[in-house]
């Protein structure tokens, strides 16, 4: 299924409602340098220490070279979230998943966390990795959803402070990973 077929089924309206009755349409899109003004306030608020816009305009330059996938979520022209791979080899590497405040816990990071995975797999990636904060539990359970498990523990990784879990997924050219990708595209519908 693609992006388009997910926002498109979004605008989709049963007989028995109006399109105001229906939560506003997540669109994901590849993220664009025009975004960045859009992501800094979010990055801002998630993040201790977060990316400068440099950084972003860095990692853009990466994605034309082959070697990033970045996308954001916008929902009625306001960027809500966004999200992003670097790979290394044949593996695929998180580089963050990031919602706005607001919007959390009304599936964006999971929508992004699908796109992404769809591309490592389009990819030809054999693996993902990620880290999170060890008291992220929420982001672990997302994580865990998608197949991740924990590998290991990067001590003081966070701010020198808090502890990254490391969390791989295997398999992700195997059908098994597909399968359940489409279980959780089938899940939120």
């Amino acid at each position: 299924m693609s992006i388009l077929d997910r926002f498109i089924r979004t605008k989709n309206v049963p007989d028995d409602q109006s399109v105001s009755d229906q939560p506003p349409a997540l669109s994901i899109v590849p993220m664009r340098r025009a975004h960045i003004r859009n992501i800094m306030p979010i990055e801002q608020q998630v993040y201790p220490r977060p990316w400068t816009a440099q950084v972003f305009i860095e990692e853009l330059e990466q994605v034309r070279a082959g070697k990033r996938h970045y996308l954001v979520g916008t929902i009625d022209d306001e960027l809500v979230g966004y999200g992003g791979i670097l790979y290394v080899e044949q593996d695929a590497h998180i580089t963050n998943v990031a919602v706005h405040p607001i919007w959390r816990g009304r599936g964006i990071a999971t929508e992004l966390l699908l796109d992404l995975s769809w591309e490592a797999h389009r990819r030809g990636c054999v693996a993902m990795t990620l880290e999170v904060r060890h008291t992220n539990v929420s982001a672990q359970h997302l994580y865990q959803r998608f197949g991740f498990v924990p590998a290991g523990v990067r001590k003081k990784y966070y701010e020198n402070r808090d502890d990254a879990i490391v969390m791989w997924c295997a398999g992700v050219q195997e059908d098994e990973f597909v399968a359940r990708l489409r279980k959780i595209e089938l899940s939120r519908m």
